[in-house]
């Protein structure tokens, strides 16, 4: 391959992006979200917010909305937000992960978010960013959900079904894509007017996914056909980029479980960290954090820079993060050992968040063929 015609194929990130270095700021949003979630979404307060009605908790997610401005961060300060970008709502979505967050900020304050922004809906997009009306995201592929669009009289009508939406039985709206006479589009249709919805049952109880239904249910037309495809693949870049975040949150989250259990757990009268063959494992699982960290955060620095430029690096981080994080929730579970089996044990929960996150968006295998097609290997 020529370098002219690699040039003008594949993503190639075009230098190191000025935001790959933390600043001040970054560390200050770090600390800030973790002291957040120190106090409000302990492992705890986490299995009972995933228990109850709507999934998750509303108090937690409104402080998140207000305080942390969780919803309207990575968005850009003419559309009504903040002006920061995927670096920012990274940390955020890093120490979500960390902390096992069940409140909507991977499916609304991410993956919503960046549908109402491509369809630069005024109404809808102020009503997602002040947290008053949650968004899920089906739309994550460049095929169909099996619903199909009509015009009636002056409005569009949805009908058929989607599956599979991650937190679609909390949400009020939905964005899915449709078959409409002229094409795929994306629409947004409200859960209110779904004529099924039900809770599917899923390896990762503290992630909720749905199917809902609809008959001819109104809907608002969000991107139109000629725009569509382009605009789900921004939409699946985010997609991708927030689950590698979050999983370096996980990683981060076991790693440190694991040490602490390791120096407190004796055989043979010593602490079982101070064993060579477990000294090496937890060397391995920090190498795979620090690939993990590094992977997620260039990727959301080149996004920033350019989100087109970005989507080899998103793939990347989506292949690097997801083994990372599959790598330390094993070894976490093993060290821990017969207890680190068990369901109420918090590893046990991690674990379940990883392999949950796999189905989301793809195995490393998935991504690593990504990048194959992106290089023309």
């Amino acid at each position: 391959m020529t370098s002219s015609h690699r040039d003008a194929q594949v993503p190639w990130p075009r230098s190191e992006p000025p935001a790959l270095t933390p600043g001040s700021e970054q560390a200050e949003i770090r600390e800030t979200i973790r002291g957040v979630l120190a106090k409000y979404s302990t492992i705890e307060q986490v299995r009972a917010a995933a228990d109850s009605a709507s999934g998750y908790s509303v108090d937690l997610w409104k402080r998140l909305v207000t305080d942390m401005s969780v919803t309207s961060l990575a968005v850009p300060e003419e559309t009504g937000g903040l002006g920061y970008g995927m670096v920012e709502l990274g940390i955020i979505l890093e120490e979500c992960g960390r902390a096992l967050v069940v409140e909507p900020v991977y499916q609304h304050a991410a993956v919503g978010v960046r549908a109402m922004m491509e369809a630069g809906n005024s109404d809808l997009l102020e009503e997602v960013l002040d947290g008053t009306t949650v968004a899920a995201v089906s739309a994550l592929t460049a095929e169909s959900d099996d619903l199909d669009a009509h015009r009636a009289d002056d409005e569009w009508v949805l009908t058929g079904q989607v599956r599979f939406v991650v937190g679609g039985g909390g949400a009020d709206v939905i964005v899915v894509s449709a078959r409409s006479p002229e094409g795929i589009a994306l629409f947004a249709v409200s859960t209110k007017n779904a004529s099924t919805a039900h809770d599917r049952r899923v390896v990762d109880s503290t992630r909720r996914q749905a199917d809902i239904s609809f008959d001819r249910a109104s809907a608002t037309l969000l991107v139109p056909v000629d725009r569509a495809v382009d605009a789900i693949a921004r939409i699946q870049d985010v997609a991708t980029l927030a689950l590698a975040c979050e999983n370096t949150g996980i990683a981060d989250a076991l790693l440190q479980m694991t040490l602490d259990h390791v120096k407190t757990r004796h055989q043979f009268g010593r602490p079982i960290g101070s064993f060579q063959a477990i000294k090496h494992r937890l060397a391995d699982m920090l190498i795979e954090l620090e690939r993990a960290r590094s992977a997620a955060r260039y990727a959301a620095a080149v996004h920033d820079e350019d989100p087109d430029e970005a989507r080899l690096a998103i793939a990347v981080a989506g292949a690097v993060c997801g083994d990372a994080a599959v790598h330390v929730a094993h070894e976490a579970v093993q060290l821990h050992g017969g207890v680190g089996f068990t369901w109420e044990h918090s590893a046990h929960s991690y674990f379940r968040r990883v392999l949950g996150n796999e189905a989301l968006q793809g195995d490393s295998r998935a991504h690593r063929a990504r990048i194959a097609d992106f290089l023309a290997v």
